[in-house]
């Protein structure tokens, strides 16, 4: 009976990813073929993005995110979910919140929502509001990577200075058993190795305060 469950369970999880990777399939094809001859070779336009708000649902907008990191598609992609109008706004919000998608693209991707004559007047006007809140989301964290840069910077300054420590005995007693185990780790990994690996020597190895 267990094994007939099991069994069962199985069967079930391979047709649900084949059923997932088939409307990835069909969604990749979608915005493949909306592309439009131009002036510079085949891309996307308006024309593009009448063709894709007729072919795609709300419902593709999470397989639609997936795409954004298929270099062949990520154009396609971003006009696809500007297809979408005020279904994708938060979609495409917390795509780059989480950095699914640049800032900037997130951008770019509103601005083509707020163009697109398909999308209701209000619909266009939260676009606009959304790229202001998207513009700012990307300096706070931007100011997020410099703080923790600087962070990072205090603390490699710290550890260094106490590596320098241990090679004097007089020094090295004044360094808290913790200060030594951070020396001792980071000089593992300068050296490209793991806590327990062969020629590793335990922490309890080093210099011991008096």
């Amino acid at each position: 009976m267990i094994l007939v469950v099991v069994g069962s369970c199985v069967a079930e999880h391979g047709q649900a990813q084949h059923a997932e990777n088939e409307s990835a399939g069909r969604v990749r094809r979608i915005v493949l073929h909306s592309r439009h001859l131009g002036a510079h070779g085949l891309g996307y336009n308006q024309q593009s993005m009448e063709t894709l708000s007729r072919k795609l649902v709300p419902s593709d907008i999470p397989i639609l995110i997936t795409l954004l990191a298929d270099q062949q598609v990520r154009v396609g992609a971003q006009f696809a979910l500007a297809s979408e109008c005020e279904a994708a706004i938060f979609p495409i919000r917390d795509a780059a919140q989480n950095h699914k998608m640049s800032f900037l693209d997130a951008e770019d991707t509103m601005r083509l929502m707020e163009d697109f004559g398909r999308c209701s007047p209000e619909a266009r006007q939260r676009a606009t509001a959304m790229r202001s809140e998207i513009h700012t989301l990307e300096e706070v964290d931007q100011r997020n990577l410099e703080q923790q840069a600087e962070a990072r910077a205090e603390e490699d300054a710290r550890i260094q200075k106490n590596r320098l420590k241990m090679n004097d005995p007089k020094q090295a007693r004044e360094l808290s058993r913790q200060e030594r185990e951070e020396v001792y780790r980071r000089s593992l990994q300068a050296m490209g190795l793991k806590e327990g690996s062969p020629i590793d020597v335990p922490p309890f190895a080093l210099p011991n305060p008096m």
